[in-house]
């Protein structure tokens, strides 16, 4: 019994061990990324310049601290040219205006199809699996035909819209609710609790891990939207959120990607660090499930 605990004990350390340097595999671009960010412009252009002019094979050269410790570039980026700031407020509305939407439609929704009986329903279930299953690239012919005879498309709404009725999160927070307990609603509504009131004090505080976990995703979804600005805004490029310019940024060096970058990374980082309990205890009471 004794050789089995230890042996046990050798393995949950190698396991550790293992995940440990995984996670700083995966770390190291952000850490990377924060530390140039607190190089000067001009060192940052010195060191991007010297992309593509090593022999085949051979590794750039990394700097591990700067010649001097400067704030330049955040100073560059926050207030004398604020065109990345400006990206990076259209990237914050889209992701704000998007979440809002879905906050007030997807779990009203996903509630619907799981406690009401009524005709139709397991066909709008049915049709929110397969619009969950098809890629963007299916269904953006149909979006811009779409917006185009409302007269949203090149606006902002054309981005927002779309992304407002998600299906995955639709089919995710319905398969959480419909396995809830019966016996809630049903107290609940002995005490004189109607449909509105049982969605409100007993749904939404009952399925509260899943939905910051949804809201987690989404976030991300949204936070990183490429294809749908450059399909729906190809001709307002001022309404472009920074994911999309970041390859432009990075074409000729300006001494500031780092800085934008980080502050590009710390609003996700930001909200997973919030919701990462919530996207824990989702993921685990999915594999429950």
């Amino acid at each position: 019994m004794k050789r089995f605990f230890a042996r046990l004990r050798r393995r949950h350390v190698a396991a550790r061990l293992m995940l440990t340097l995984l996670a700083a595999v995966v770390l190291l671009p952000v850490v990377v990324t924060l530390l140039y960010s607190f190089f000067s412009p001009a060192e940052i252009k010195a060191f991007m310049e010297t992309r593509g002019s090593y022999a085949a094979g051979a590794l750039m050269q990394v700097k591990l601290r700067p010649d001097m410790f400067s704030l330049s570039q955040y100073y560059q980026i926050l207030i004398q040219d604020t065109s990345i700031l400006r990206y990076f407020v259209n990237s914050a509305m889209y992701a704000g205006a998007i979440l809002l939407g879905q906050a007030l439609l997807i779990p009203a929704m996903a509630y619907a199809l799981s406690r009401f009986r009524f005709p139709g329903r397991d066909a709008i279930f049915f049709l929110v699996i397969m619009l969950m299953l098809l890629p963007f690239q299916v269904t953006m012919v149909p979006n811009v035909l779409t917006l185009r005879r409302l007269g949203l498309l090149g606006t902002v709404w054309s981005v927002i819209l779309p992304m407002t009725v998600a299906p995955f999160f639709i089919f995710l927070l319905r398969q959480y609710m419909i396995s809830l307990p019966a016996d809630m609603f049903e107290a609940a509504q002995i005490d004189g609790a109607g449909p509105v009131r049982c969605f409100f004090h007993v749904a939404l505080p009952v399925s509260r891990p899943m939905l910051g976990c949804a809201v987690a995703l989404s976030f991300a979804d949204c936070w990183n939207l490429v294809e749908q600005p450059l399909t729906y805004l190809s001709g307002s490029t001022q309404l472009y959120p920074l994911s999309v310019v970041f390859n432009q940024l990075t074409q000729k060096s300006t001494g500031v990607e780092f800085a934008g970058a980080a502050l590009y990374t710390l609003p996700a980082l930001f909200v997973y660090l919030f919701f990462q309990s919530d996207i824990l205890e989702g993921v685990q009471l999915t594999e429950l499930k």
